[in-house]
């Protein structure tokens, strides 16, 4: 993970046009253009001088390859609390476990370094990949919001789940990823 720059701006309008991959996620319901996009970089990688209420990244290779985003939105620094979001942009590197590691690095580092007490995710009941992702980095499921959201051409069902600090710590799987602890 690293902050958002301007020079990403190529790299994500590859995937906002691309519904196979903006379907899952409730924030892209009209197409985006490059200048409604250029403000989000510009916005994301704009440092907000106090205490932010979202914090965005970019989730590349080791070698730089760009390949989506993360974030943490709606942060109350008072309840230590935090909503996730996650996208993977290229389509050849889904289901390779880039998201996982993504998501782990992204809690080690709520939990870690910016010692929030509880994340929680939104996610449609269709996206059966990222939920069992979710569930390997220890989310649990709390609650369904029931057709909520209208997509793919009906009303869908919307998942909460939501992890603590100390399930985070708990995780087995933390000691198997290749990228905590480096």
């Amino acid at each position: 993970m690293r902050a958002v720059e301007l020079t990403d701006l190529d790299s994500i309008m590859e995937w906002v046009g691309d519904q196979e991959i903006t379907g899952y996620l409730s924030s892209f319901i009209n197409p985006v253009s490059r200048e409604m996009e250029r403000e989000w970089v510009e916005l994301a990688s704009r440092d907000p001088g106090k205490p932010p209420r979202d914090l965005r990244f970019v989730i590349e290779t080791r070698e730089g390859l760009y390949l989506g985003n993360i974030g943490l939105h709606d942060i109350n620094w008072r309840s230590r609390n935090a909503e996730v979001g996650i996208v993977i942009g290229k389509k050849e590197y889904l289901s390779k476990g880039y998201g996982t590691e993504a998501m782990l690095l992204m809690l080690e580092h709520s939990f870690e370094q910016l010692n929030l007490h509880r994340i929680t995710l939104r996610v449609f009941d269709f996206n059966q990949r990222a939920i069992k992702s979710y569930q390997k980095c220890g989310f649990k499921e709390e609650g369904v919001l029931r057709e909520h959201f209208f997509a793919r051409g009906k009303y869908r069902d919307e998942i909460i789940m939501g992890i603590l600090c100390k399930e985070f710590l708990a995780l087995e799987v933390r000691k198997d990823s290749k990228l905590l602890g480096e």
